[in-house]
């Protein structure tokens, strides 16, 4: 059962490295990606399934015993984001496969997509599973170094200046990083996550204060919390779409995960967490006026990111389980649906051929499928019953609620503000795009594909990936009371770190 905890990771390197071997054969990569993103879901579910069942399993690579040797631990907060995440990266592939070329931009897709995909994957993976901090920089790293090509893979003028803003920013946070990684090192002798929770409450009360800071600073530049936030609309928005997608759904969730992993499990807060509360509020606040000011879809798309990452900040502040069970409930819920909203952006664009709202018009009449995949989403992301937004924000607003601070309730009804600003700007879109007088397509000036930019064509598999991860937000809803219960007892786990510190440390599996 162990050796399921390493081929997540394993894998899509071995894919990888494959697939670029395979480039001349553009159908092999395609199979090879999709066959081996299938047995992650599948290998994610197991793994679910057990730590649910009988608690945490770990792997000691190489048979070092932990705190020694690299460890690699699923336990339930973990299984059910890699589970989710699988999900989105298999049906953001199918849609990149339909698509055929990148999107907005003209060109067939090159032989390195599918390896840099793939290995895009396995860094997300080693996120989720790594017990170390040194190994979770590592994973960091693989993401980065494979969006970087992936965000720059076509070189107008405006991908290189985003990519620029991209790789610097990046660059600066991994220093950021390592240096803190030394400093934590050098306090307590250790980068095992399940070890640190132990020598970190032996340093002193400030030193501990310092560290915690550093980390904050650190993932809340790759979660892009407010005001580390300013690279993402510059970035995310010259991508291909379903580059966008898998952009927006995972890498800053993984910077929330991180950040929550090491904020339970390291350092310990007894109370409500004030600072990240106001974080938590500003965030909010800042993404959904930033919105609002848009005229291009994908950044009013990518400030709403920046205000719903607000959310999950807003869990982790209230720092309670009830608080934590909307934190996971959330990230499972925008995973999908800002993916979901991102890859409908990129169907849009290749209708209209534009990203400006004011030179759209009447879609719903033209194409109302993709009203209908565009609607559900919107509805979920501004927290409608009973979408999946709905379930998760009502957790959080609970848990603001029953903190019973004055800084609860100011970032409860500031949660519920930023619901109906979240609500304005998709009906903003939706009044923008589809209703109206419709408006011929701009054309591609450089058609090189049967599918380009303005023809108002879209693919069978780019339709039918973007229709599985809405069935999936709407699954996520309709078993909301299950999926409750596990995000309930995969925060429990994080209040109670004991149970991941024993499996680590005691070598083996159980709870």
């Amino acid at each position: 059962m162990t050796v399921l905890v390493a081929l997540p990771v394993l894998l899509p390197l071995a894919a990888a490295g494959l697939s670029l071997a395979l480039g001349r054969f553009a159908d092999v990569q395609r199979i090879l990606g999709l066959l081996v993103l299938g047995v992650i879901i599948a290998d994610a579910a197991v793994l679910l399934y057990t730590s649910d069942q009988s608690g945490p399993v770990v792997l000691q690579m190489g048979a070092w015993p932990a705190p020694f040797g690299i460890t690699l631990i699923a336990d339930r907060l973990s299984s059910l984001l890699l589970l989710v995440s699988s999900v989105v990266t298999f049906a953001v592939l199918i849609y990149s496969i339909g698509q055929r070329i990148t999107d907005y931009g003209r060109e067939r897709s090159s032989t390195t997509f599918h390896p840099m995909y793939l290995m895009l994957c396995a860094g997300v993976s080693l996120a989720y599973l790594t017990g170390d901090l040194f190994n979770l920089f590592v994973a960091f790293e693989i993401m980065l170094s494979s969006s970087y090509v992936l965000i720059t893979r076509r070189t107008t003028s405006t991908r290189i200046r985003a990519g620029m803003t991209y790789t610097i920013v990046s660059l600066a946070s991994s220093l950021l990083f390592i240096t803190m990684i030394a400093l934590v090192y050098a306090s307590t002798g250790t980068v095992n996550l399940a070890d640190l929770g132990t020598k970190v409450a032996d340093l002193p009360r400030g030193l501990q204060i310092a560290l915690a800071l550093l980390v904050v600073i650190v993932f809340g530049v790759k979660a892009a919390m407010v005001p580390l936030h300013f690279w993402l609309p510059d970035s995310y928005p010259t991508a291909p779409a379903p580059v966008t997608a898998v952009f927006a759904g995972l890498l800053t969730k993984v910077g929330i995960y991180a950040l929550i992993r090491t904020q339970t499990l390291v350092f310990s807060h007894a109370e409500t967490w004030d600072l990240m509360l106001g974080i938590a509020l500003i965030t909010m606040i800042v993404g959904a006026l930033g919105a609002l000011a848009q005229n291009d879809l994908n950044r009013l798309l990518s400030f709403l990111l920046v205000s719903h990452i607000g959310y999950m900040l807003f869990g982790l502040g209230v720092y309670n389980v009830v608080g934590l069970t909307g934190v996971i409930l959330y990230v499972v819920h925008h995973i999908t649906v800002q993916a979901t909203l991102f890859l409908v952006s990129g169907l849009i664009t290749r209708h209209s051929g534009t990203v400006a709202l004011t030179r759209m018009g009447g879609m719903a009449k033209a194409t109302p499928l993709i009203a209908v995949l565009f609607a559900l989403p919107a509805l979920s992301l501004a927290g409608v019953p009973p979408f999946s937004g709905f379930v998760a924000k009502l957790a959080l607003l609970q848990a603001g609620i029953g903190s019973g601070t004055i800084t609860g309730y100011a970032v409860t009804a500031g949660a519920v503000l930023t619901s109906l600003l979240s609500l304005y700007a998709m009906a903003r879109v939706w009044t923008r795009v589809f209703w109206g007088q419709v408006k011929a397509p701009a054309p591609d000036p450089d058609p090189t594909d049967e599918l380009v930019v303005g023809t108002a064509s879209s693919s069978r598999p780019m339709l039918a990936a973007t229709g599985v991860l809405v069935v999936s937000s709407l699954v996520i809803a309709l078993v909301a009371g299950p999926l409750g219960e596990i995000a309930g007892r995969a925060a429990g786990d994080l209040m109670h770190g004991e149970i991941y510190r024993t499996a680590v440390l005691g070598g083996g599996s159980g709870g």
